[in-house]
């Protein structure tokens, strides 16, 4: 499975299949919905705590598989496995994250000249 991290988009194996996440902009507002959130940063913000439940890994794959092509409701995703386990499902959350807001993309910029 290729992923265009430019895109946001990561690649993931679940039950042994590659998928590939995205959290587009309707995605975003699922989430944002779901949260009650009232804008981007608000869920950022949320994210960004370091705590996150099972649902809340749960949601965010669940909507980043939407987002990447794939329909597959939440409780789909409740069912599924990964080969690291929940520290597997936590470490693609966090890329997720990552790639959507874009660490990934800066961290892969060269520095300017001066």
């Amino acid at each position: 499975m290729i992923a265009n991290r430019r895109r946001g988009e990561i690649a993931a194996e679940f039950d042994g299949k590659p998928y590939r996440l995205c959290l587009t902009l309707g995605a975003l507002a699922e989430l944002e919905a779901v949260y009650a959130a009232d804008d981007l940063g608000a869920l950022v913000e949320r994210f960004s705590r370091g705590r996150l439940s099972a649902l809340d890994i749960i949601r965010v794959i669940g909507a980043g598989l939407r987002g990447g092509g794939s329909a597959i409701s939440d409780d789909e995703v409740g069912a599924m496995q990964s080969a690291n386990g929940a520290a597997g499902f936590a470490a693609t959350v966090a890329e997720l994250l990552a790639a959507t807001f874009g660490a990934a993309e800066q961290a892969e910029t060269p520095p300017k000249n001066p």
